[in-house]
């Protein structure tokens, strides 16, 4: 059946498979998740097409145990295929059509121990969030009360505390413990934000991988982790090259080419993984204004020193941080160890 190729469009209650065999749809029938497990170990091997969603890695993972030729393909090229109106059966085939394109580029998924860090980042990420968020109300609500929060009086901690301890400042006995579940709202939240960095932090010693990148200019806990998610293992065979690579994080200019002109403009704003770019460049912002202040010793720290004058930290920054997913692509590709080349004597 290996000519057989079938599309399935993922939903959270049911699975839509369409079968296309011998240049015909052979079916296309909805499926309950259970239903679709059973089916894909009793099938015979086949290409299978998802549609990359939520629950497309661990189907992949499913359909590959049970001997298929898994893949995933970008659910917006499905959506400019797709004909008619929006349905599951409509979904399906379109998944089907999308993947005989020529020269169609599959998204190769995740495994499960990428899964399990990307996870801990975005609770560790939503963490953040919620603390930066908590932090500006209180502020702001003490503020109402024209009690400011500064590092001389002790911070929030310490404004918090004083106004709980005081008990003539006319506060009411609703207030008072209303402002303190906020405040161990708060602080357990940055004791949430600890626990994660500690499970990334003893993360990269089980990931070889992740450890070799920390040898790289401007490369932390968060970047090597974030660079082993978006390039290493199963996400290698997406790119061909590097450049693509770094093309993929958005770290190389905009090309707008017509008529065998190639115009590049500057870096795009809107790229699927803004974090990790955020992240890239701010590593590599730290490791530039780090450069400048000391005398050149590495052939790389002379180009950025270089690249400073003429251009700028901002231009420098983002120049190492491209050059540093480049390099990233090329350890992991070629299991090599980063060293950096010396300037010669």
């Amino acid at each position: 059946m290996k000519h057989t190729m079938i599309g399935v469009d993922l939903a959270k209650e049911v699975i839509q498979v369409c079968i296309y065999t011998n240049k015909k749809v052979h079916s296309n029938k909805e499926m309950i998740h259970n239903e679709f497990l059973h089916w894909l170990f009793k099938t015979k091997p086949s290409i299978i097409i998802f549609e990359a969603c939520g629950t497309s890695n661990y189907w992949k993972q499913r359909a590959i145990e049970a001997g298929h030729d898994a893949r995933l393909i970008s659910a917006k090229l499905v959506a400019t295929v797709r004909q008619n109106q929006k349905t599951d059966k409509n979904d399906a085939l379109a998944i089907v059509q999308a993947a005989q394109l020529p020269e169609i580029r599959f998204i190769d998924g995740k495994n499960e121990k990428q899964q399990q860090l990307q996870s801990v980042l975005r609770l560790r990420e939503l963490s953040i969030k919620q603390k930066t968020a908590l932090n500006n109300q209180l502020k702001a609500l003490l503020l109402e009360f024209n009690i400011r929060v500064s590092t001389k009086n002790g911070g929030l901690k310490g404004v918090v505390a004083s106004v709980l301890e005081d008990a003539e400042n006319g506060f009411s006995c609703e207030f008072r413990p209303a402002l303190d579940i906020a405040w161990k709202q708060y602080s357990q939240l940055l004791e949430s934000i600890r626990v994660y960095d500690e499970c990334l932090e003893s993360s990269i010693n089980e990931h070889k991988d992740c450890k070799r990148l920390l040898k790289l200019e401007g490369v932390g806990t968060l970047n090597a982790i974030n660079l082993y998610i978006a390039l290493g293992c199963a996400e290698l065979g997406a790119f061909k090259k590097g450049k693509d690579a770094s093309a993929c994080i958005g770290l190389t200019p905009l090309q707008y080419s017509s008529g065998g002109k190639t115009n590049l403009g500057s870096i795009g704003r809107y790229v699927k993984n803004s974090t990790l770019r955020s992240q890239l460049i701010t590593g590599a912002m730290s490791a530039v204004s780090q450069v400048v202040k000391r005398e050149a010793k590495t052939k790389k720290n002379a180009w950025i020193q270089g690249l400073v004058e003429r251009r700028g930290k901002k231009c420098a920054a983002v120049a190492l941080a491209n050059k540093t997913a480049r390099t990233a692509y090329a350890m992991l590709t070629q299991c090599t160890e980063y060293k950096a080349e010396l300037l010669a004597v």
